[in-house]
């Protein structure tokens, strides 16, 4: 999007601390990503539908995601915007459902590129999150940034919703895209629901097991986020998953070890597809579908992971969830 004042400039904070926004930030990454930018010394506002479920080091503005309000009054003074707003995808794919996980995102996009337009100079940096899902299912085949795109709903969504991004955002203002995968964590997610199965001896092969699962743990997310607020190296497009993507089946075996539970029962697709329709009211493809990324961009800009292991993560994880 072209600036509407040639004249503005990007915002330069001279006291106090610099102010994050993190738009859609009361679920589990807004609200993990909140707690570590605030211990860095960072003023953070959430924008949001719903108010966080807890108190935390932040402050609440409340939006509907379309409509430009007197939130965007928090964007004057702030240094970065990061927008995680968009409908949840597990759920069935009905076509209601469909297009509220699309009309989220570009909604989300526009209100914010709209909100810019009111301001008299800009955050330095807006970062918007997308979706490692946008490469489809590509079974065997390493994806990087340079891949193709995959096809159906996942990839026609993270496609739209990363055109918007760039139709709105003002050009003097530095540009990242996350495209993320999967989040472990402790406090969210689904995450918690891999390690119950496989504590109760039920977290074996799902389908054929060799669907990828691309990961990241969510303190490297935090991470990746900070470094791209403060390092003006990072632009255009980046894939945020750890550098060691496994199939699904090594996934759960590495997470039973860690959780010292030997038995993991596998469950055929024809169970998922039932017990996700019927019972979770959710998609089956969340569990039978995947994909193996890599970013060759992050180890360009020499990012460092803290857990580059699926092995360092798990420990991390189940440990700090039993002290």
């Amino acid at each position: 999007m072209k600036d509407g004042n040639p004249l503005s400039n990007i915002i330069q904070m001279d006291q106090g601390p610099d102010k994050i926004i993190i738009a859609g930030g009361s679920g589990f990454l807004g609200k993990n990503l909140a707690h570590h930018l605030s211990s860095r010394g960072y003023k953070v506002v959430i924008v949001s539908r719903n108010c966080p479920t807890e108190q935390g080091p932040w402050k609440h503005r409340k939006w509907d995601g379309i409509n430009v309000g007197d939130w965007h009054e928090e964007l004057e003074s702030a240094s970065a915007v990061i927008n995680l707003a968009g409908r949840s995808v597990d759920c069935r794919k009905t076509p209601n459902n469909r297009k509220e996980i699309l009309d989220s995102r570009i909604g989300s996009v526009k209100v914010l590129g709209k909100a810019f337009e009111r301001l008299s100079s800009f955050p330095r940096v807006w970062i918007q999150m997308s979706t490692a899902h946008i490469y489809g299912d590509p079974q065997t085949q390493l994806c990087t940034e340079d891949s193709p795109l995959g096809e159906g709903l996942a990839p026609m969504v993270g496609e739209a919703w990363e055109k918007a991004y760039r139709d709105n955002v003002p050009d003097s203002v530095r540009q990242v895209i996350l495209r993320t995968s999967f989040v472990i964590g402790n406090s969210g997610g689904a995450f918690p629901k891999l390690r119950k199965l496989a504590k109760f001896g039920l977290g074996g092969r799902a389908g054929s097991g060799k669907q990828g699962m691309s990961w990241i743990h969510e303190k490297d997310l935090n991470r990746l986020f900070q470094e791209c607020i403060e390092n003006n190296k990072f632009r255009g497009t980046y894939v945020a998953t750890a550098p060691e993507p496994v199939s699904y089946s090594v996934f759960m075996k590495s997470l039973r070890r860690a959780l010292r539970s030997p038995i993991g029962l596998p469950a055929p697709s024809w169970l998922i597809r039932f017990g996700a329709r019927f019972v979770l009211g959710t998609d089956p493809e969340l569990v039978l579908l995947g994909r193996y990324c890599q970013s060759i961009r992050l180890e360009e800009e020499g990012f460092r992971f803290k857990f580059p292991s699926l092995n360092e993560a798990l420990q991390d994880l189940i440990s700090s969830n039993q002290s």
